[in-house]
């Protein structure tokens, strides 16, 4: 069937299922611009009420048009409505889509070369208590791939190492063996499934678009895709991922997968690839411990040929710039650039306090809120968020009040009349109240300042 046949059998179907006064008004003048990847894009004509007219449409027949288009095409049809004065906007926005004869040539002749970060190895990946298993996992794979653990399936938050993690397998394996590795973001598999199955095949040319990708993506023996949370709302791209998996799983081909969020927390990701997914091994990846971010710091020090920080500068980092390990080697940089511009000669604690101020104060804006301390203070001493917020006057409740006011004022960027919002209502002056009195009692009570220090931790995990 043409697309002309098409169109007009589709409304012929439609002239049956509506009344002949509506078919006049509404579908009669209709025509159908094109049909392709499931979508039938329908041109309006223009009019003064052209907003209400195609608002009409969609509220109330769309159901009909989709079902006799479904029907027709045996397909799961998408319809969209465009204004006759809106086709030149649309042909010029898909033909940024289409690919060119050197696109397709650079798809076909596609070469497996290595991208991946040379600094990322298994060597510079500081290895602690909550990223141990991550590592000799990692490692494993690296070393039997396609062999051990197939699909290897690695997630954290954002910052925690599974990007190196992944530059470190492809490293190891590029370097060990002549397979041929593809590491690639799912955005980037995504945009390449996009433009394809949007261009049309060129007359005389002997291999598809849609063949070309497949040979991509398929003719590999690793293939590693990060950040795979963003083909969860690409429906259409996810059936042609799971072809790919399949292909690639039967034929014993290592397939690696970093997202930052587990697999049971996807919501629209189809239960044949979760289950996929789970077919071979999940690992995490926690935030790290007090113990290895200083480890992490000493090893980015050491890798700029910078010279050794004391421990008091190692540890404000480590308290002071979060679990994100960016954030950590972040910091060492500024300490470089500010010991180099200044000609300092050792980093004091107190240098290091005034180069970090502004920076060690973004950090913790971006990452803090009231909430999420009285939360972490709550638990700390054994009480129930809700009665710090309260009005008990319990000592113990008090103190882990007066404690979360004063965090709360030292590491978010809230006034003190949000903060006190937060703090259930509480006005501004009884907020200053807690806060100072805590800062005098912090001169002379150690451990509460050991207490201060392990919440800062907790805090800015």
């Amino acid at each position: 069937m043409t697309i002309e046949e098409l169109w007009k059998e589709l409304l012929s179907r439609i002239s049956k299922r509506v009344s002949p006064i509506t078919y006049n008004c509404l579908f009669k003048d209709l025509k159908l611009h094109s049909y392709k990847n499931s979508k039938f894009t329908i041109i309006v004509p223009d009019s003064n009420n052209n907003e209400l007219y195609i608002q009409n449409l969609k509220d109330s027949y769309n159901i009909i048009v989709e079902d006799i288009a479904n029907d027709l095409t045996n397909d799961t049809c998408e319809i969209e409505y465009i204004l006759q004065k809106d086709i030149k906007k649309l042909d010029e926005e898909e033909k940024k889509l289409e690919i060119s004869d050197d696109q397709i040539e650079n798809i076909t002749n596609y070469k497996y070369k290595s991208n991946f970060n040379p600094k990322y190895t298994f060597d510079t990946f500081v290895v602690g208590e909550s990223n141990r298993l991550a590592y000799g996992t990692a490692l494993s794979v690296a070393q039997n791939p396609g062999k051990l653990y197939n699909p290897y399936f690695i997630y954290a938050k954002s910052g925690l190492g599974k990007t190196h993690l992944m530059h470190a397998i492809g490293n190891y394996i590029v370097t060990h063996s002549d397979k041929r590795v593809l590491y690639i973001s799912s955005e980037q598999f995504i945009n390449d499934y996009v433009s394809i199955v949007n261009t049309r095949n060129k007359n005389n040319n002997n291999i598809t678009y849609l063949e070309a990708f497949r040979e991509k993506y398929r003719n590999v023996d690793v293939l590693m895709i990060d950040d795979i949370q963003f083909l969860e709302k690409a429906t259409k791209t996810q059936i042609e991922f799971t072809n790919t998996f399949n292909t690639l799983y039967d034929n014993e081909k290592q397939i690696i997968i970093a997202s930052d969020t587990s697999i049971n927390d996807y919501k629209y990701l189809e239960d044949r690839l979760k289950t996929r997914f789970g077919w071979g091994l999940t690992e995490s990846i926690n935030p790290p411990e007090f113990e290895l971010k200083k480890n992490i710091i000493r090893k980015k020090v050491m890798l700029n040929d910078f010279p050794q920080l004391n421990e008091d500068v190692v540890e404000y980092i480590a308290n002071n710039c979060g679990s994100d390990i960016r954030n950590l080697e972040n910091a060492v940089i500024r300490l470089v650039a500010y010991r180099v511009t200044l000609n300092i000669n050792e980093i004091t604690l107190e240098i290091a306090q005034n180069a970090l101020r502004e920076y060690v104060g973004q950090v913790i804006y971006r990452t803090n809120s009231v909430s999420k301390i009285i939360d972490v203070v709550a638990k700390y001493y054994g009480i129930d968020s809700s009665m710090i917020k309260g009005k008990m006057r319990n000592k113990n409740v008090v103190t882990a009040r007066s404690i979360a006011i004063y965090l709360s004022c030292l590491m978010t960027d809230e006034s003190l009349e949000r903060i006190g919002l937060e703090m259930g209502g509480r006005d501004h002056s009884t907020i200053i109240y807690s806060r100072d009195k805590i800062t005098e009692e912090l001169k002379v009570n150690l451990k509460l300042q050991e207490e201060i220090k392990i919440l800062k931790e907790k805090i800015c995990e």
